[in-house]
């Protein structure tokens, strides 16, 4: 059981350059249509882009087991597709984002290209997402077999994608319905977790980076994880979202019945405990 550095370098290299690339693209993209919220659509198309970009490295070098290659592959891709064609429906025919207005101000137009939107979301969403997806990159270096810890790594990104797939669905539904205006989804996944759609998100990686700790040095990308973790529950998931939903009618007594993160039993003591 061997880990190619060497190779681990490379890949690293090449998935910097598609995060430049891709984001370079988006961001003229969005000057065009004047609507930087595209970018929400990148975020899971460029994790796709990165893998695939991986896997065809690393089969011309030769590394890498091609079970093992082949998993690392899909499973990021079936989720940066799903999320970004996702995103792409929900967002069709609207506006711009209300956070990308204000970032702009009043002086610029919609999809101006200013510092601080450069800044504080094409730079800051470039980084995440090249530290996100080492398990992804390490995973396609490590010569070993299928092991118990692959499998279990896929059944944690089924149960994540599971999650957010079908928390997703529900509450497009549910939004879609003009009854439920200024209402509070509490039914489905969403009488067991105030956010089905992050945790499915939490469990994707995690079970990505598992797909990569076949080998020791698979390890040191638990930064990937760790990561998107602390951004999904305490700064732009989590943390935003129920900022956001606050005042809405009735949310404060969904909150005090349900699960803030990891589902549990709706009123349980450890639900009402988040």
């Amino acid at each position: 059981m061997s880990f190619d550095w060497a190779a681990a370098g490379i890949l690293l290299a090449v998935a910097a350059g598609v995060v430049v690339v891709t984001f370079a693209v988006t961001l003229l993209l969005a000057r065009a249509m004047g609507r930087h919220s595209i970018v929400d659509v990148t975020w899971g198309l460029g994790f796709a882009l990165i893998a695939v970009a991986a896997y065809v490295t690393s089969g011309l070098l030769g590394v890498g087991n091609d079970a093992v290659r082949l998993v690392a592959l899909l499973l990021p891709v079936i989720w940066g597709l799903r999320l970004g064609g996702y995103i792409a429906w929900r967002n069709h025919g609207k506006g711009e984002d209300p956070r990308y207005t204000a970032m702009l101000g009043e002086d610029h137009p919609p999809g101006a290209i200013t510092w601080t939107v450069v800044r504080k979301v094409y730079l800051t969403q470039a980084g995440v997402q090249l530290v996100v997806v080492l398990p992804v990159l390490a995973a396609m270096v490590r010569d070993s077999t299928v092991s118990a810890v692959l499998i279990l790594g896929a059944l944690v990104w089924l149960v994540g994608f599971f999650f957010e797939s079908v928390g997703d669905a529900q509450l497009a539904r549910f939004k879609a319905d003009p009854r439920n205006k200024g209402k509070v989804l509490d039914s489905g996944l969403w009488r067991y977790t105030r956010h089905p759609n992050y945790f499915g998100d939490f469990c994707v990686w995690w079970g990505i980076f598992l797909v990569a700790v076949g080998h020791p040095a698979g390890l040191i990308t638990i930064v990937g994880p760790a990561l998107m973790s602390y951004l999904l529950i305490g700064v732009t998931g989590k943390e935003l979202t129920e900022k956001s939903m606050s005042d809405r009618p009735g949310y404060a007594e969904y909150v005090e019945r349900t699960s803030g993160f990891f589902p549990l039993p709706p009123g349980s003591a450890p639900a009402r405990a988040t």
